[in-house]
């Protein structure tokens, strides 16, 4: 079979490394011009199990190379697959350092969920990183992949699980390893920030020995190393609002949460965790003072060394006398400290013409180190046994540092004497196959065995036993009895010891801290167990075909066991502002599926799949898809999919175990009463338990689409999609579980207004398979390559552009909510949003050993409101009351990049790049909990210019 131009022009769109527009280079002359006819060798695209000669499919797939990923400036393949156009809301990024799957990342196709889209690894599964993404949802990290080893890394747009079974409702991304390679390359980059801090280190050894042609093997060896430093929002003082608390120098205030950390809200019974202590009246329990303050109404006691001058030089003026500080800007990271090794091995032993022997082995190691601000003495939590209300804390009538010296008094205090809490996060990941391929009776085979494992260890510091905290603060003789019971350090202390606070902390003991924080942690363990065998031949001379069928066959076992244990305390409720997070399970897979691809007259391909599923735990599923492209001319080609999808409830979801986390929300029944404070959204504990009887979320997709070559070296497609996905598992959502009255509330914190039922502390809630969701969108992918007069080399144009008409979710009783281009849905991931238009763009030049390359990196606005048309309006306000920020609307936010490489010899390769080349500092977003004051998606803003440089060298 020959190629033709169409085919050509397609394959470089679609299939080869020119496939992500931003990122590739112009082709150089040779491969522009037209060529002859040539021989094309069958081809196995992501997608699809039979080989074909033409790369494209009825699908859309993005084909990433190995040298994509080094042009585009980004250091790994987390980096870059997150920066295109189709991933958006439920991505995980591994600069969110305080979330649940801290340390890994994750891709969410078309705003999914990175539990929706499968990661692959050669094709099959991998183990998922163990700890879930919002305690919840599992996904594979891309962390663990070895930049150096990739050959490519292939994105299928469009449902798969007739093909790859469960998880594949959004699309998959399939990383392709090196196979067969000979020689040696090292490479080296350095990055750093304008501010000289987040230095990225990276390391990397390939090693290729013996051709499968010649040598009948090949052995691959790739070992990579990366350190990227920590960087703090200290760091950042000078961008503006970037990682503060404190907002009121942009119109915002302490009614907000956002007027910093301690601030004190008069007559609601509400007041922040102040750095020097701020006490509620006994005679008055809607109104807190500070304990700096020497005229405090009540007080039996002043404490001069308490004044808030004493302990920060950050600017006042709280109108509640609160002593304020930006707890953010003092203590927490803009992006974690990380350090990794990852190691990949492959033999390939060709034992026969016709047989081929091959084994792999990854390893990847990492250790990420977070820091947080220190911890309240207030933060009310939960466990499978339901709320734990840590409101109540308070000072003793006889604590020594009591301004209400002789009566028990509420207590809110900021620990910075215990200091920051810190996580330091140990991943260990394994991966190994050892399996056979080739030819017989007419048949190409591949079977292999899998087992991959995945551990996790979180080791914690800086967190508040509860039992010890009542007991230091308040030695009630219930509280030291509870205290003794469950804490032989607090035993060991002398009898009546208090905790000192504030100017008083220098008093206590290490062994009092030693008991008050012990370092506590979690472990988490995924296994997968595979076997599987597929194979594919084409048959000749079928009526009304015009070429050979094309037919594929397979099956498959997979053992899939996840386990978390939760962290020391959290068990039993026991630990300050930390939620509870477990689970467990397991359970067998077995399938069964079959493929097939007939050419018909009139230049139509037609594709068909059909998957049999069995879970152990949810029984069934069968998956068919249906595809067909059509090619009038050569210029010109229409395509569509349809497809079935499922993904099976995670052990999170139908184990055993629970989830207690945080969210956002407003309380509209204190609202309604007129509570200052509570009609805009604040943090909110969230209790989830598991649900055995969850069904498995089922999903249809429909995508059409046109590719055209409208003149030599241009292409455009343009695709329609849209994906409906029922039986959604989602936790109930936290605004319905508060209309319908499904909270726990703290009666003792109280405004002076009758009819106040007290503050919120937690929603109770449990997974649900909730009615659906509608995703609807269109993509544009163009390409332009214009060779220069003379010998001024290539100018290369490319766009890649998706587009969000609806991203509605429809709850059980009817309701629906669409989230595009809001800042919903913030009971997911990072609470980032859901941009309706996203663009990646870029403008190469290439000349002899020179490549240049512009990219530019579009979000497009938000408005800040949880979902279109929300009765409640904008989701955050300024003081003076005002929609916020601007007007109830996130602006949009645009990077460039230019990244440069030149081979100065033949074996030598320099490359250099500038992330976000203008210094753009990222929009103000007071409403992610992902980020401080900057919403996640816009990190480059945040960070600020970047500068990288390294060499390759290449010997044999």
């Amino acid at each position: 079979m020959t190629e033709r131009p169409l085919s050509r022009s397609i394959r470089r769109l679609f299939a080869g490394g020119g496939a992500v527009g931003l990122l590739v280079l112009a082709l150089p002359p040779a491969q522009a011009q037209e060529a002859a006819p040539k021989p094309v060798a069958r081809v196995e695209v992501t997608g699809s199990n039979i080989r074909r000669s033409e790369a494209e499919t009825a699908s859309s797939v993005i084909t990433v190379n190995r040298a994509d990923i080094e042009r585009s400036g980004k250091n790994t393949v987390a980096e870059l697959l997150q920066t295109l156009a189709v991933d958006n809301q439920g991505s995980v990024p591994t600069t969110f350092g305080n979330g649940f799957a801290a340390g890994a990342s994750g891709i969410s196709l078309r705003g999914l969920g990175a539990s929706s889209t499968l990661v692959l690894l050669n094709g099959r599964r991998m183990a998922p990183y163990g700890l879930a993404d919002d305690g919840q949802k599992q996904f594979s990290d891309l962390n663990v992949i070895p930049t150096d080893a990739v050959d490519r890394i292939e994105v299928l747009k469009d449902g798969a699980s007739a093909i790859y079974g469960s998880d594949a409702i959004a699309g998959v991304v399939n990383v392709i390893l090196r196979k067969d390679y000979q020689g040696n390359t090292f490479r080296f980059s350095r990055g750093t920030s304008e501010d000289w801090d987040g230095k990225r280190t990276n390391l990397a050894f390939t090693k290729g020995i013996g051709s499968l042609d010649t040598d009948r093997y090949n052995l691959l060896f790739s070992i990579e190393y990366k350190k990227f430093d920590e960087i703090w929002y200290r760091d950042r003082a000078d961008r503006d609002y970037i990682g503060r608390i404190d907002l009121r120098p942009w119109g915002f205030s302490a009614n907000e949460a956002l007027g910093g950390t301690g601030t004190i809200i008069p007559g609601t019974g509400a007041a922040g965790s102040a750095i020097n202590g701020n006490v509620r009246n006994p005679g008055d329990l809607t109104n807190y003072y500070n304990r700096g303050n020497l005229a405090g109404p009540g007080f039996t006691r002043t404490f001069p060394g308490a004044a808030c001058s004493n302990f920060t030089n950050h600017p006042q003026g709280d109108p509640g006398g609160g002593c304020i500080i930006d707890s953010t800007q003092v203590y927490q990271q803009l992006e974690p400290k990380q350090e990794n090794i990852s190691f990949f091995t492959r033999g390939t032993w060709q034992a026969t013409p016709d047989l081929q022997v091959y084994s792999e082995f990854n390893y990847y190691t990492s250790q990420t180190d977070t820091a947080t601000t220190p911890s309240g003495i207030s933060g009310s939590v939960g466990f499978p046994g339901g709320p734990v209300n840590n409101a109540t804390v308070q000072f003793g009538a006889g604590h020594p540092d009591n301004p209400y010296f002789g009566s028990p008094a509420r207590l809110r205090y900021l620990a910075a004497d215990v200091g920051a809490r810190t996580s330091s996060i140990g991943s260990n990941f394994i991966r190994w196959i050892g399996g056979a391929k080739g030819t017989h009776f007419g048949w190409d085979w591949d079977s292999a065995i899998l087992f991959s494992h995945n551990h996790v260890n979180n080791i914690q510091n800086g967190y508040l036993q509860r039992d010890v905290t009542y007991a230091l603060l308040d030695p009630s003789a219930a509280n030291v009895a509870a205290a003794r019971a469950n804490s032989p350090a607090y035993a060991a202390l002398p009898p009546g010891t208090f905790w000192r606070i504030g100017e008083n902390a220098g008093l206590n003991s290490p062994a009092l801290y030693a008991a008050l924080s012990p370092t506590i942690g979690n472990r988490a363990n995924s296994k997968v167990i595979q076997g599987d065998i597929k194979a594919t031949r084409e048959f000749e001379n079928i009526p009304y075909l015009t070429a050979p069928l094309g037919l594929a066959v397979g099956a498959e076992w997979r053992r899939e066991n996840t386990e978390l244990r939760p962290t020391t305390g959290t068990e039993r409720g026991n630990i300050i502002g930390l939620g509870y997070s477990a689970y467990a399970g397991g359970r067998n897979v077995f399938a069964l599926y079959g493929e097939a691809l007939a050419p018909l007259p009139y230049n139509i391909e037609a594709s068909a799949a059909l998957r049999w599923d069995y879970f152990t735990d949810v029984n069934s599923s069968f998956t068919p898809k249906a595809g067909l492209k059509w090619t009038p001319v050569r210029e010109f080609a229409l395509r569509g999919t349809f497809a079935r999808g499922f993904r099976a409830p995670s052990p999170a979801e139908n184990g055993v175990g629970g989830l207690a986390a945080y969210s956002t929300a407003a309380d509209p029944v204190r609202c309604a009463l007129g509570v200052p404070g509570t009609c805009d959204p604040a943090s909110v504990a969230v209790i989830t338990s598991p649900n055995p009887a969850l069904s498995p979320e089922r999903s249809r997709s429909y995508n059409v689409g046109v590719i055209w070559d409208p003149i030599p070296r241009a292409s455009v497609s343009v695709d329609y999609w849209k994906i409906k996905r029922k039986n959604e598992i989602n936790q109930d959502q936290t605004t319905a579980a508060i209309a319908a009255g499904s909270v726990v509330r703290d009666p003792g914190s109280v405004s002076g207004i009758p009819g106040d039922p007290g503050a919120l502390l937690a929603v109770l809630s449990r997974y649900v398979n909730s009615a659906q969701t509608e995703v609807r969108g269109i993509d544009v992918d163009g390409r332009y390559n214009y060779r220069l007069p003379d010998t001024y080399g290539n100018v290369s144009f490319d766009v890649k552009y998706t587009h969000f008409f609806e991203w509605t979710r429809t709850e059980r009783d009817g309701t629906s909510r669409d989230f595009s281009g809001t800042h919903g849905n913030c009971d997911i991931t990072n609470c980032t949003g859901t941009p309706n238009n996203k663009a990646n763009l870029r403008v190469g030049w290439d000349r002899n050993d020179w490549r240049v390359s512009l990219n530019v990196n579009f979000r497009g606005k938000l408005d800040n409101v949880l979902f279109k048309n929300d009765p409640d309006g904008c989701a955050s306000h300024y003081a003076d009351g005002r929609d916020a920020p601007g007007d109830c609307e996130l602006a949009s936010f645009t990077t460039f990049d230019l990244v440069g490489r030149w081979k100065p010899a033949p074996n030598w390769e320099v490359f250099g790049s500038i992330q976000n080349l203008f210094d753009k500092v990222a929009p103000l977003d007071p409403l992610t909990y992902g980020a401080q004051a900057y919403n996640p998606l816009d990190y480059e803003g945040a960070r600020g210019r970047y500068y990288t440089v390294g060499a390759r060298y290449t010997f044999q």
